[in-house]
């Protein structure tokens, strides 16, 4: 590696492709520093996906000990204890900030907590007023919530304040349609609050199937969560006696403990410098960058939700990986496939989708064949719930290339994952209908649609 600069690579952002091409990137001989201005593990680590899993497992408890019932257990004097989650929560949060940390440390991945500024073309400035050069730069700034423009926007939290509440909110007002939206709402909900949410548009989740994003607001209105559907806020003010005013568009004022908003994420390049060196960002704010992640300047890169490509957490860490190899590596270039990426949504019940949806592929293939199994789970049969399941075959007509699978069901994430792989890999209807069924589970009806 060159001695004309301080460091090999310098990394702006210690989540999760931030981390993975630093670690990956010292692996191959490069000499490497990571700067972090609040914790190390990212957006998905200390704020996002694992805490929120985590509050998604405890609020299925709520449903578990009603059904168990039915399973001839009896739970006498059962009670919910927020604030023991959620510490238990920010505990473990901690603990994965810390091996995080300790797997840069292990690999001579120097740590630098400080907010930096691109100064020039290969320099670092760091808060403290010192400067350091590297011969590559990588961006993995991520993104942050973005906020509606309101009267009062500032009473209004967003999921990073969620898994700090000092107490759950007797009814709570959530801003937006998409999967945060609707995880946060399905947490809420089983913890015993009241839920509405609020939704600019008509349509929740927007690129998923619409039989499954229909199959969910079906049980989402059953599980008694309240939607208002083409509106926005006009105003969110305090209540003398605590809580809040929420006034929607077309809508009586009404009163919320917790207003939340979970509108979108916008990229993390303000105050960076980016823009002083060459660098082009796009209309919301993201850095431009080709297939392997290089932005319009040949020494700094990117990854992750900062490029505004696919802002899902695998995708970041396989992007840092392609441009660790790409960069330190022995081998050719490496690029990301960001088509038929699998993706799920942790409501109450879950969804899981891979590939195009059925309008999708009727727009882009034009003969398509769709299977579906609309069937209830032997648990909810037995526990006397009325919850369907719902699982979506989209194939291409001309050759019975599978093209999509989408399910919302209990665990449809974990199926999900050996599906996508099916789906990626070209398979079609005939590979699936010669498999032999896994009996008695739910995943057996990805090989029994007729």
């Amino acid at each position: 590696m060159s001695d004309k600069y301080d460091y090999d690579l310098f990394t702006i952002g210690a989540g999760s492709g931030g981390v993975r091409a630093s670690r990956v990137s010292a692996a191959h001989g490069a000499r490497v520093a990571i700067a972090e201005e609040h914790r190390v593990g990212g957006t998905c680590v200390i704020r996002g996906c694992v805490p929120k899993k985590m509050l998604v497992y405890g609020a299925q408890f709520a449903e578990d000990l009603e059904d168990c019932q039915a399973f001839g257990w009896t739970i006498e004097g059962k009670s919910f204890d927020w604030i023991k989650l959620r510490d238990h929560v920010l505990d473990d949060v901690k603990r994965l900030e810390n091996a995080y940390t300790d797997t840069l440390e292990n690999h001579d991945v120097t740590v630098i907590k400080q907010r930096v500024k691109l100064t020039g073309p290969h320099e670092i400035t760091l808060e403290d007023g010192s400067t350091v050069t590297a011969k590559y730069i990588l961006i993995a700034t991520g993104a942050k919530p973005r906020l509606p423009d309101c009267e009062g926007h500032e009473h209004i939290i967003t999921s990073n304040e969620a898994f700090h509440l000092d107490e759950l909110p007797k009814k709570v007002v959530i801003a937006g349609g998409g999967y945060i939206a609707n995880e946060f709402a399905g947490i809420f909900n089983e913890f015993g609050s009241k839920v509405c949410i609020v939704n600019r548009g008509d349509k929740l989740l927007r690129g998923y199937d619409e039989a499954v994003r229909d199959r969910l607001l079906q049980i989402s209105i059953t599980k008694g969560i309240e939607f208002r559907f083409n509106t926005t806020f006009e105003y969110v003010r305090e209540c003398e006696e605590g809580g809040y005013f929420v006034k929607l568009e077309n809508h009586e004022e009404e009163r919320a403990d917790l207003v939340m908003c979970a509108i979108g994420r916008v990229p993390n390049t303000d105050g960076l410098g980016l823009e002083d060196i060459g660098v082009e960002l796009g209309d919301n704010g993201e850095v431009v960058v080709d297939r392997f992640s290089k932005s319009s300047v040949d020494h700094i890169y990117a990854v992750g939700d900062v490029t505004d490509r696919v802002q899902l957490t695998p995708v970041a860490i396989r992007e840092g990986q392609a441009f660790a190899d790409t960069v330190f590596g022995d081998g050719d270039p490496c690029a990301v496939d960001h088509s038929c990426i699998p993706s799920a949504v942790f409501s109450h019940p879950p969804i899981a989708s891979v590939g195009m949806t059925e309008g999708e592929a009727k727009n882009s293939l034009g003969s398509v064949k769709v299977y579906q199994s609309d069937f209830r789970a032997m648990k909810n049969v037995v526990a006397g719930r009325n919850e369907r399941s719902l699982f979506k075959m989209v194939c291409d007509g001309a050759n019975g290339r599978i093209v999509g699978i989408h399910m919302i069901a209990p665990e449809a994430p974990e199926m999900m994952q050996a599906a996508a792989i099916a789906v990626k890999a070209g398979l079609t209807k005939e590979d699936f209908d010669a498999t032999t069924a896994i009996h008695p589970t739910m995943a057996e009806e990805l090989v029994l649609m007729r």
